[in-house]
């Protein structure tokens, strides 16, 4: 009779145990919202952390990345990197550092291959006011590297975006260089010759080839123009406009090649129409460095050849796409073609920037494509 009895209790514990069992996975199994049971709060605390670690999967943003605050560097050829040009140079600097908000730090040289380099390699971000050569030389070493924008036309337009290659003598030797009352070319063959630098434009590449289309029967080539060549006597590069300039009024040089629109600051029109053959220009009595001891000092010019406006470049290694599109649209902005420290009206006495209202008006926007007739 006893061992029924425990025999008895041993079956019901077992049942109860396995009742139990039976309730904890029918629990387990059951859906949140069927479930109302306070002794389920275990489960149900699990299944909230489920559903809040999916609602945080759903929501979460990635983290942005950092903001740059690295500085921008500017490069300027050398023809910018004078003295003359320092309140120019820190003005730029504001306004990109206005569009950006960024350090910026201008870098001045003294050979056209530094700049070129230092854009195309992006130890500089951006170079100011480079010739439509050197930037070629830039974008074939890095493709990534493109325009950013150009000085426009005296109408802030493309259409005319231009300046002008000059080949000029002393006006004390100018009459060596006419022929039936007309100032030419055709005397320098064997001249001492001074160029800018052999990357650039109006300093070189379209002054080496007026020369080579000039003389045809000679069958010239670019390098018969170099110092080694046949066609002058002795070859100088001044390694800026400033420098051939200086080469030629110093008497270095019988004949120099260099630009009006980076000559403009020294001199003054004393006869003749700007940029025509036969203009007449003196180097100005309170001139800079380096014709502050040249003084008065007369050129003619006997050749003169329209170039396309240089680009403004950048390498976008270190900059976003959101900055250099604040960066254009600055710079192509009304505010920055009023802007008299870049834009001057040179009737106003003592007035200086990078270019003269009256031949140029703001930049704006243009291509790579633009500079192709300077692709060989």
């Amino acid at each position: 009779m006893v061992l029924r009895t425990i025999t008895a209790i041993l079956l019901v514990a077992v049942m109860a145990v396995g009742i139990a069992g039976c309730s904890s996975n029918t629990t387990s199994n059951t859906p949140a919202s069927n479930q109302g049971n306070s002794n389920n709060q275990g489960n149900t605390s699990n299944q909230s952390n489920s559903s809040a670690q999916s609602n945080n999967v759903q929501t979460s943003t990635p983290t942005p990345e950092p903001k740059n605050t690295s500085t921008i560097n500017v490069v300027w050829y050398p023809n910018e990197s004078s003295n003359t040009h320092t309140e120019v140079r820190a003005e730029v600097a504001r306004l990109i550092e206005q569009a950006t908000g960024r350090k910026v730090e201008n870098k001045t040289t003294t050979d056209y291959t530094i700049a070129i380099e230092s854009i195309a390699s992006g130890s500089a971000d951006i170079a100011m006011a480079m010739g439509a050569v050197g930037y070629i030389e830039a974008k074939n070493r890095n493709p990534q590297v493109d325009v950013m924008f150009v000085n426009a036309d005296k109408n802030g337009l493309i259409d005319e975006a231009k300046y002008f290659a000059w080949i000029c003598v002393n006006k004390d030797d100018a009459n060596q260089y006419m022929n039936g009352g007309v100032y030419t070319i055709d005397n320098i063959k064997g001249k001492k010759m001074s160029f800018v630098s052999n990357s650039s434009t109006s300093g070189f590449r379209v002054p080496t080839a007026s020369i080579i289309a000039h003389f045809t029967n000679d069958n010239l080539t670019e390098d018969d123009l170099l110092p080694d060549g046949k066609f002058f006597n002795e070859v100088y590069f001044g390694q800026s406009h400033q420098g051939s300039a200086v080469n030629l009024v110093n008497r270095n040089a019988d004949v120099a090649a260099f630009c009006d629109i980076e000559l403009q600051p020294y001199l003054e029109l004393k006869s003749g129409e700007e940029n025509t053959v036969g203009a007449v220009y003196a180097v100005k009595a309170d001139a800079d460095d380096p014709f502050n001891v040249h003084a008065g000092k007369e050129f003619v010019v006997i050749a003169s050849t329209p170039v396309f406006n240089g680009p403004n470049a950048y390498n976008p290694k270190n900059l976003s796409a959101d900055e250099i599109k604040a960066i254009k649209d600055l710079f192509t902005s009304a505010e920055v073609a009023n802007n008299e420290k870049i834009f001057f009206d040179a009737d106003v006495e003592g007035a200086m920037g990078l270019y003269k209202k009256s031949s140029s008006y703001g930049y704006v926007l243009t291509t790579d494509s633009w500079y192709d007739p300077y692709r060989h």
